[in-house]
């Protein structure tokens, strides 16, 4: 039997030999590009990753040179003093508050005051007319002249028959009679007297003055109204300097200010404002009030303030500090270097080789900035207090110290400003 030789041509083979047989040319040289794009993503990702996880260089630092570590802004631990407050809310209760109310009826005739304006005692606010009541004075200052004729006439009488009647010319029964016609008279001149007594007082009520120092509120009437006695109010004034605040702490804070108070102690409180951030006054503490309020287990106290500058005004509410003591020589650090976790309060510390630790310490009183530490700081150790978030146990820091409250500023020496650089100008040439 014959078989043919096949004879190769060189020519590829067909698709379902390649299918059959591996990749082509054309499918090694795609898979190649991906395994390369696929290396120089991650080597791109990681030069990345390494240059975003180094910090920033500091202000001192060149560019280029090694970071020496991370950027925090500390504070030195320093002797100091402190207050022990105790706070409270409080109303501004003035000392008087007077509401004007005219004694007598009339016509109001003129208003002597401005809305808002600060009057003195004694000083003329309101006008009534005084007409009718001078009117009245006159006819009493004349019943008053007749009965004391009467009066002058029965005396004159009482004389002439206590002269007849040693003589025995009349009988002693009309004797008694003039004396006690001579006592009516001198009723009736007294009556009159008083009824007098009574129209100048109601005239001098026609001028109503202020009856303490204060501010005057708004207008309650005008001219031409007609008030009644005893029933219209004209106007309401009320004290402002001096003033007080009435306010509130509890009762476990309460043996420790009436043990200040039972020694003789002055003791200072302070108002602030609703924010508690601007002091607006600062006086004494007057009293304790005798009962403590079972409902909200807290006590009223009343302090007083000059208020020169009037910067508290009746009904304003304010946050009361009330200064029990003050605490000198203690060891102090600024509350932003104060940490908390769920076990323990701590510090971060700045060592002489600028690495930090965390310190664990015990804070004693605490105050607005500055707060005392009882223990685990010395004065003069370093505290951060920015940057905290990025501080691992040894972490190598740059540390920008503030210095302690009420450190003089270094002086400023004076030097001469630098030249400007000189500068040159070419021109340029054309060819």
């Amino acid at each position: 039997m014959h078989i043919p030789l096949v004879q190769d041509t060189g020519e590829p083979r067909s698709t379902e030999h390649a299918a059959h047989g591996g990749f082509s040319a054309s499918s090694w040289r795609w898979v190649s590009l991906a395994i390369l794009i696929l290396l120089v993503g991650g080597v791109g990702l990681l030069l990345w990753r390494h240059h975003v996880g180094r910090p920033a260089p500091g202000p001192n630092q060149k560019a280029g040179a090694p970071n020496p570590g991370l950027d925090v802004v500390a504070a030195t631990a320093h002797r100091g003093d402190i207050g022990v407050y105790v706070g409270g809310l409080g109303s501004v209760t003035p000392v008087y508050t007077v509401t004007v109310n005219s004694v007598i009826g009339g016509q109001l005739m003129e208003v002597h005051y401005q809305e808002g304006q600060m009057v003195q005692k004694g000083d003329l606010l309101v006008q009534i007319d005084p007409r009718p009541y001078q009117a009245l004075l006159t006819q009493y200052e004349g019943n008053l002249t007749r009965d004391q004729a009467y009066l002058d006439n029965a005396r004159i009488d009482l004389t002439r028959y206590r002269t007849l009647w040693v003589k025995n010319a009349i009988p002693q029964q009309e004797l008694a009679t003039q004396e006690a016609l001579v006592k009516q008279y001198e009723g009736v001149v007294k009556s009159d007297q008083g009824e007098i007594d009574t129209a100048k007082l109601d005239i001098e009520y026609c001028h109503v003055t202020a009856p303490i120092t204060g501010r005057v509120g708004l207008r309650l009437v005008d001219p031409g109204n007609v008030v009644s006695a005893n029933s219209t109010a004209l106007l309401v004034i009320t004290q402002i300097q001096p003033i007080t605040v009435v306010f509130t702490i509890g009762e476990d804070q309460l043996p420790a200010v009436l043990q200040k108070l039972r020694a003789g102690s002055r003791l200072e409180v302070d108002a602030y404002d609703r924010a508690q951030k601007t002091k607006l006054a600062q006086g004494t503490l007057e009293t304790v009030d005798n009962q403590i309020d079972p409902t909200t287990g807290t006590v009223k106290l009343r302090a007083s303030f000059d208020n020169r500058n009037q910067a508290l005004f009746p009904d304003q509410f304010t946050n009361v500090q009330l200064l029990l003591e003050e605490k000198r020589g203690i060891t102090l650090v600024p509350n932003a270097g104060i940490q908390r976790n769920s076990q323990a309060t701590f510090a971060w510390v700045v060592k002489p080789d600028h690495t930090v630790t965390m310190r664990t310490i015990v804070v004693g009183t605490a105050g607005a900035n500055e707060s005392q530490i009882t223990s685990g700081l010395a004065p003069g150790e370093i505290v951060v207090t920015d940057g905290v978030d990025r501080l691992q146990e040894g972490a190598h820091v740059n540390a920008q110290v503030n210095p302690p409250p009420g450190t003089p500023k270094p002086p400023t020496v004076n030097q001469p400003a630098p030249r400007p650089a000189a500068t040159s100008q070419k021109g340029s040439s054309r060819k």
